[in-house]
């Protein structure tokens, strides 16, 4: 948590130092005090500035929150189709449950203990995770229903194992889908531009603290945008909170060996 507030204050400082260093290299450039129509053109032109720079910030930390939320779902989502396979196994038969039981327990305790760490430090799914996936997969193609009754669960079992591999996919593309390099030079770029044009108005102590308003804020957008463009990594790291409960559930069923849903 430490490291992360003190992050924070790097964006947040970081913008105010380059908000007022901008500020006093315009004033020392053009030097002398403004005159009315320059400040009607300095106005005009932050005004215009500030609304692309205002647009630019609010799309990508839309996108952001966007896709931050995306992969709550597709978490939920997987956590749902592990849960069905797990008990619809149960329902298949009693002769059959158990390797497929297995491998998806397996499954969800690698990617809790192992891949999330992966996808924080590398960006890459775990190769052993999807080896427990294709395990249980095997064991579903390779059932052989007896009867509608079990068609209809190795159908749905498949089905949920395909959700699962597409949750997967999604995971690894949310890291692999970083913000461009392009975004922070622009963003930086407004900062800058906006405070050059702010020169027209003296430097007076009112003024600087409306300054350092706009630039304390700025960093705390830009802040936000950066922790949530990785959910693995902190400061907005996001918790496998849904595959969690499910491991657990699946752990109180172990003893009683039962097929019932929760």
């Amino acid at each position: 948590m430490i490291v992360e507030m003190l992050v924070g204050a790097l964006f947040v400082c970081g913008t105010v130092a380059l908000t007022l260093a901008s500020y006093f290299l315009m004033r020392s450039v053009m030097g002398g005090e403004a005159e009315g129509h320059e400040k009607e053109l300095a106005s005009s032109v932050i005004f215009r500035i500030s609304a692309l720079h205002g647009l630019i910030l609010a799309l990508v930390f839309a996108q952001e929150m966007v896709e931050y939320q995306q992969l709550k779902y597709e978490m939920a989502t997987e956590a749902g189709a592990i849960a069905d396979i797990y008990y619809d196994a149960a329902h298949y038969g009693e002769a059959f449950k158990a390797p497929i039981q297995q491998a998806i327990s397996a499954y969800v305790s690698q990617v809790i203990d192992g891949e999330w760490q992966s996808l924080a430090d590398k960006g890459r799914l775990s190769n052993e995770a999807w080896a427990f996936w294709d395990n249980a997969y095997q064991h579903v193609l390779n059932l052989a229903p007896a009867d509608k009754r079990q068609e209809s669960l190795r159908s749905q079992m498949l089905e949920r194992l395909h959700d699962i591999s597409q949750s997967r996919t999604k995971r690894e593309s949310n890291v692999a889908d970083q913000i461009d390099s392009i975004f922070w030079f622009a963003a930086l770029s407004g900062v800058i531009f906006i405070a050059l044009a702010y020169y027209s108005y003296p430097p007076r102590r009112r003024n600087l603290l409306l300054l350092c308003l706009f630039g304390a804020y700025t960093g705390i957008i830009l802040f936000l945008i950066y922790a949530f463009s990785n959910p693995y990594q902190p400061p907005a790291a996001m918790a496998p909170g849904p595959l969690e409960r499910v491991q657990q559930q699946i752990n109180a069923s172990l003893p009683s060996n039962s097929g019932s849903r929760r």
